[in-house]
């Protein structure tokens, strides 16, 4: 499996492209910036939705499905949003091919040209709030906690597997609420949910902070964001949820009779997160042997793998280690029992370790006689020898432990990562050299903000959530700034 596979050190980025192909995740399509996510990646999109969707539910949220495509018009009726998206948006004028009459195949009818173009929606919130204007009516229709899952497009120029295609796959949630204090605590408990689904499933540290003014979605009050750091020292914003005010409810006239018998706008939310997840998965745990995966996101728990010369070896292996798969089995845990012939157990081995199952099981014919088999953990590549009846209470803990294990490990490398600097000097060395997260002090100014991401390619990330007030100088004007605030290089 994967030879000659380039090193995060020799070049950061070929080794993420080269492993999300060879470990069979995804790969590029015919369609220029769209990917197609093969069948053990999307397994890991298909573990996330499942844990997401239960916690949207447990939260009050339910599902429902909105139109793929939007009226050109929906789009102008909130200003801020259609200028954020304008750029991105792929656009549909017509609804019919005919034959070309010079026999050069189809071509696009001039006849069945569209009354009123429509966009390949981008994100939802136009479409959504057209339709709740005739859903809600009372105060009784309050609060409307929607969540869809669905693909967008947005027009990419620059694309990168899983990172940022033209067209991927995320959950949208679209929330209306009778007050403002309501709406603001929905977009911080949706806030929660990323951040505890991030380090309870993913094992990825985050942290959660609000956008700058220029960094803030579309036409919303308020961005807070999740952002991750790789191992690249960059960081990687894996979730958003935004306080919406009343801007889109205005925008499409969506009002509600309060009990004291009073017409008012909506409050409202929406938040996101997408298969950009899987990127931020790979970058924060994988190695220079291939993948690595946290248990509870990893589609196969546990691979084992019989040693065995002829049917009568492996049929007595079987016979030893099927009892055991299936009480793994019973208690939750997937398993592979990888019996096939057609392939070596060296190349199996190769196989699993590089497509980053947790755990390990080998059984050959000295292993029956020993009543002992061999156990292999993918997080630091140990092995050890365990007794058959401790197999099995000892692999569910031990899965439990690669699982805080990576999330301590990638904790680490963040706090290590981590610095404040309170000169330019500084900010650009150690932007420049290190990279990670830097702690400064910034004017509070959009004009600053664009000039240090220009001159270092380094944005604002956020402001943290409980930032301390803290009287300093902006690194690069030296005009008063009352906090600092986390800057990175990022995806």
């Amino acid at each position: 499996m994967a030879k000659n596979f380039t090193k995060r050190s020799d070049n950061y980025s070929q080794w993420y492209n080269e492993l999300v192909i060879k470990a069979d995740l995804a790969e590029n399509s015919a369609v220029r910036g769209c990917m197609v996510i093969k069948p053990h990646g999307y397994s890991i999109w298909e573990k996330m939705q499942a844990a997401l969707d239960k916690m949207f539910k447990d939260t009050g949220h339910v599902n429902a499905y909105f139109p793929l495509f939007i009226p050109k018009s929906f789009l102008s009726r909130e200003a801020a949003h259609v200028e954020g998206f304008a750029k991105e948006c792929a656009v549909i004028t017509h609804y019919r091919l005919k034959s070309d009459p010079n026999g050069k195949g189809v071509i696009v009818d001039p006849d069945a040209k569209l009354e009123e173009e429509l966009i390949v929606r981008p994100t939802s919130e136009t479409i959504i709030w057209d339709t709740y204007r005739k859903w809600i009516q009372s105060y009784r229709d309050l609060p409307l906690l929607i969540n869809q899952w669905a693909n967008v497009v947005r027009w990419e120029m620059r694309t990168r597997l899983f990172l940022r295609t033209a067209e991927f796959l995320w959950q949208e949630g679209h929330t209306a609420h009778a007050t403002e204090k309501e709406a603001m605590e929905e977009a911080r408990r949706m806030l929660d949910v990323y951040s505890t689904f991030a380090e309870e499933y993913m094992a990825m540290p985050v942290l959660k902070g609000v956008k700058t003014a220029s960094e803030r979605f579309a036409g919303a009050v308020e961005t807070f964001c999740i952002e991750g750091l790789m191992q690249d020292g960059k960081a990687l914003q894996a979730g958003t949820s935004h306080f919406l005010g009343q801007n889109f409810a205005k925008a499409f006239d969506v009002k509600f009779l309060t009990k004291e018998n009073q017409q008012e706008y909506v409050w409202a939310t929406s938040w996101g997160v997408s298969t950009r997840l899987v990127g931020a998965l790979i970058m924060t745990h994988s190695d220079d042997h291939g993948l690595v995966l946290p248990p509870k996101l990893a589609p196969i728990q546990v691979a084992v793998i019989p040693i065995f010369k002829n049917e009568e070896e492996l049929q007595r292996i079987s016979e030893k280690i099927i009892p055991i798969i299936n009480a793994l089995k019973a208690k939750g845990i997937s398993v592979k029992y990888d019996d096939r012939d057609t392939q070596k157990p060296g190349w199996k081995f190769n196989e699993y370790e590089f497509k980053g199952v947790p755990v390990r099981l080998a059984v050959g014919p000295r292993d029956l006689e020993n009543n002992s088999l061999e156990i292999a953990r993918r997080d630091e590549l140990t092995k050890e020898t365990i007794d058959f009846d401790k197999c099995v209470d000892y692999v569910e803990q031990l899965l439990e432990d690669i699982q805080s294990n990576l999330y301590n490990k990638a904790l680490d490398y963040r706090t290590k990562n981590t610095v404040e600097v309170n000169t330019w000097d500084e900010f650009v060395q150690r932007i420049e050299n290190e990279g990670g997260f830097i702690s400064a002090h910034w004017d509070g100014t959009a004009e600053t903000e664009e000039k240090i991401k220009q001159e270092t390619k380094a944005t604002i990330r956020c402001i943290p959530l409980d930032n301390p007030l803290e009287d300093g100088k902006c690194i690069l004007t030296g005009n008063p700034s009352k906090q600092r605030v986390l800057f990175a290089r990022s995806y």
